[in-house]
């Protein structure tokens, strides 16, 4: 077993461990807190003109195609450094359904501009007080001849004031997957865009539709063939999520560990007491662990195997991990862990609201348990 990284992705490590320190930094993660946008656009730019806003979008639509362990080095970046921008569910999962199920006018439009930043795709999932499966999706979709016509209300829609498009999961039949994706302009009429605020402090809007009218040039994919795309698109997603956490979570191990070694109580290191180092060293064989298991999952992909127990496994664990870890920074810190001051609380409520969303704990092991004991 090999599980050292090549030398391109030791220099892609690198640069987007760079863009991040130079244009995301931990200063600007707190300013875009408040900030309508919720991200940096000159960080957004260097992504672009890095390649990596197309990072697994094929090259014949201006992407990069890397592979999925090059991904999760740029994920493992992202999560370390909290970099906000709309990556994950622009480049990811809007580039990801439409590579696999748009049109080809479709894909000659948008694929391209996802590519290299010039364009943002958001997606409008979740609905208020229903699940992650697809029985939780009721937003309706009926015909109106040629046209459909949208009504219904999504929320903690991610980035929604500055998106193109958003891509929309709607009912279009009785059956439970009787499921359509329809690209949507979130400025047409009919569209309203409310803020949300969120654990994370992120940029997410609850978003109403009322008669929202659609060409049949919106339908992205088959009529009512939705879900298995969306399913397949986001099981890839929750490997780069996994990817996430375990950056987020090694990056605030980090923090704490050097705050223990540092901050003395009685005259010597926090470290040196067996409570906390015990608990460090618990902390550290799990964030080890769920790296492991983020890279199996990825390797996995990339060889053509089936993702659909590790990619929720690694999401699972890797989230469980992340929460936990920081967490235990918070304490490690005392009561200055949990002020706005503190860094460690910027990265706990990231963990929560990433153990939350794309899938929570109990649709993973839904998952999981269906794989393990249907087969």
């Amino acid at each position: 077993m090999d599980l050292t990284f090549s030398d391109e992705q030791e220099v892609l490590r690198e640069t987007v461990r760079g863009l991040a320190a130079r244009h995301a930094d931990l200063g600007v993660v707190r300013a875009m807190e408040e900030d309508e946008k919720g991200y940096p656009p000159a960080f957004w730019a260097k992504l672009g003109e890095s390649g990596l806003t197309g990072l697994t979008i094929p090259e014949k639509w201006g992407g990069s195609q890397m592979s999925m362990l090059d991904a999760v080095v740029v994920y493992d970046e992202l999560g370390r450094a909290l970099s906000p921008s709309p990556h994950f569910v622009s480049s990811v999962v809007a580039g990801g359904v439409l590579t696999a199920a748009g049109t080809d006018e479709q894909r000659q439009e948008w694929l391209p501009k996802i590519a290299s930043g010039d364009a943002v795709v958001t997606t409008a999932w979740v609905e208020p007080d229903r699940g992650y499966g697809p029985k939780g999706v009721a937003l309706a979709a009926t015909r109106d001849g040629d046209d459909w016509l949208l009504t219904g209300v999504k929320r903690h829609v991610p980035y929604a004031n500055s998106a193109d498009r958003v891509l929309v999961l709607a009912r279009t039949g009785t059956a439970a997957e009787d499921i359509t994706l329809f690209l949507v302009d979130p400025s047409a009429e009919g569209v309203t865009r409310t803020a949300q605020p969120t654990v994370a402090s992120d940029t997410q809007h609850r978003l109403d539709l009322t008669s929202v009218r659609v060409g049949a040039d919106a339908v992205v994919g088959n009529v009512n063939g939705a879900w298995p795309v969306w399913s397949e698109v986001l099981h890839d997603g929750i490997i780069l999520l996994a990817a996430l956490a375990v950056g987020g979570a090694r990056r605030v191990l980090e923090i704490t560990v050097e705050y223990a070694k540092t901050r003395k109580q009685f005259d010597k290191p926090l470290g040196a007491f067996q409570a906390i180092a015990h608990d460090l060293s618990d902390a550290v064989t799990a964030v080890d662990g769920a790296e492991t298991l983020v890279w199996e999952a990825a390797w996995a992909r990339d060889n053509g195997r089936g993702v659909e127990k590790l990619a929720p496994m690694a999401k699972l664990f890797a989230c469980k991990t992340y929460r936990e870890v920081s967490d235990l920074a918070v304490h490690v810190h005392g009561g200055m862990g949990f002020t706005v001051e503190c860094d460690v609380q910027l990265f706990f409520r990231r963990a929560k609201s990433l153990q939350l969303n794309w899938w929570d704990d109990r649709y993973l092991e839904n998952l999981i348990a269906a794989q393990i004991l249907d087969a």
